[in-house]
């Protein structure tokens, strides 16, 4: 409790983030119960206006059905010589998420049955649940396992399943439009790091810096249980997020300094994967970039037909490709530092400062404007007398009301953010105005 009252605000920088890390990391959580209600409490309580919904079990979400709540007090697994093979409270990993009440003595070959295990990895505890059909296991390195002697096991696990709720936290922050930029991410896994933690820990620090700034557009950042948590935000929302989402991101994988991933929507196309890609190339340059059939994330629930959401994956190594992944191997520090959490902090502030900032310039003027009147053009022509206008002239060229600013930045090869002091000095001169994007 002393380590949980000293983090006194929300993260503002990748160390901040991996002490954030630190706090959440021995909490159990799962697609419901109480680790994942204490790790919401965690998260909101560095915001006032938070809002944690509880979603009761038999509730239809879209095709799904919110199952039962699961609670476990204990679990471990005792060998023929007394030894303990497996114990939840000294990794909750030990556990296979959802499993049963049991209280059994067995010998090793109906054990067996029960155990899992990564043999490509045998040093690794892999993670592994069994949400929608009920079962019992226990999870043990590979190495574990093939120490495990003949004769009788001793099975015990404290846990129950009942009609409770899933939960699922949701922070707004209203602009100057209703028009919103949507950021969800999950909070269902237990100890791992990049897979689970780093996305909760990343969006707590963007809402904190959204929350400092005067934006134009609204910003609702969603944390929820991964699929069954996406799938009762919709059931709820999907007409309102339908109408108003005009940028969305999925949150997940993005603490670790390996590669740079880029998962697309299933359109595509939208106005989402337009800022990503036009921000990875023009500010990390290498990067490896995934199809729609590589998706794995509530991005499926969000971009599923009939909802098409304008959902993306920006994230550092992918989910299922670091040979960490869904493994106790995925912890803070061999996974995910705190300049891999600062990157993806830094570089998800850039993709929303072009959000804010795009527009679609529309020209006031009928014909090329007379720039050097208005001081903007050289008032002597000679050769090469306009290179240092050539920005200004060309942005005005394609300011027909039709193109966004990030189009333009593109066509004419020209930095998002040079183009847009150009910009900002031809409104001012009353030559251009700004329209919204026709999202």
């Amino acid at each position: 409790m002393k380590d949980r009252i000293a983090i006194k605000s929300a993260p503002c920088n990748g160390q901040e983030m991996i002490d954030l890390m630190k706090l959440l990391w021995p909490i159990n959580r799962s697609i419901s119960g109480d680790g994942l209600r204490e790790t919401l409490k965690i998260l909101f309580s560095f915001f006032e206006d938070s809002k944690i919904h509880e979603v009761s079990s038999g509730t239809k979400a879209l095709d799904w059905t919110v199952p039962e709540e699961w609670k476990v007090k204990s679990a471990i697994l005792v060998g023929p010589e007394n030894e303990i093979i497996a114990d939840f409270k000294k990794n909750n990993l030990h556990l296979v998420g959802y499993s049963i009440p049991v209280d059994l003595v067995l010998e090793l070959e109906d054990l067996l049955e029960h155990i899992y295990t990564l043999p490509d990895q045998p040093e690794a505890i892999p993670y592994v649940t069994s949400y929608y059909k009920k079962t019992w296991g226990f999870c043990i390195s590979e190495n574990a396992k093939n120490k495990l002697k003949q004769g009788k096991y001793k099975v015990k696990i404290d846990s129950s399943h009942f009609d409770g709720s899933i939960s699922w936290g949701e922070l707004f922050f209203p602009g100057k439009v209703e028009k919103e930029v949507f950021f969800s991410t999950y909070c269902c896994h237990p100890s791992m790091a990049n897979n689970e933690l780093s996305g909760p820990c990343l969006a707590t620090a963007i809402a904190n810096w959204i929350r400092q700034k005067d934006n134009y557009y609204s910003y609702r950042f969603v944390f929820a249980p991964e699929t069954i948590g996406s799938a009762a935000i919709l059931e709820s929302k999907k007409d309102y997020l339908k109408e108003n989402v005009i940028a969305a991101f999925n949150l997940t994988c993005v603490g670790d300094e390996r590669d740079w991933s880029f998962l697309p929507s299933r359109q595509e196309n939208t106005y989402t994967d337009k800022v990503a890609k036009y921000c990875m190339d023009a500010f990390l340059g290498s990067y490896t970039e995934y199809s729609w059939l590589d998706r794995g994330s509530d991005e499926r629930m969000y971009c599923a037909p009939m909802i098409d959401l304008p959902m993306v994956n920006v994230m550092r190594t992918k989910h299922g490709v670091y040979p960490e992944y869904h493994t106790s191997l995925d912890t803070i520090g061999n996974v995910v530092t705190a300049k891999g959490l600062q990157d993806s902090f830094d570089f998800y502030k850039k993709m929303i400062d072009v959000i804010e900032n795009d527009c679609v310039p529309t020209s006031l003027v009928i014909g090329e404007p007379q720039l050097g009147k208005r001081s903007l053009y050289p008032n002597i022509s000679k050769k090469g007398s306009n290179s240092n206008t050539r920005n200004m002239v060309n942005l005005i060229s394609y300011s027909d009301g039709k193109k966004s600013l990030l189009e333009i930045a593109k066509k004419c090869n020209i930095p998002f953010f040079t183009i847009l002091k150009e910009l900002n000095t031809l409104v001012n001169n009353d030559l251009i105005e700004k329209r919204d994007l026709n999202l």
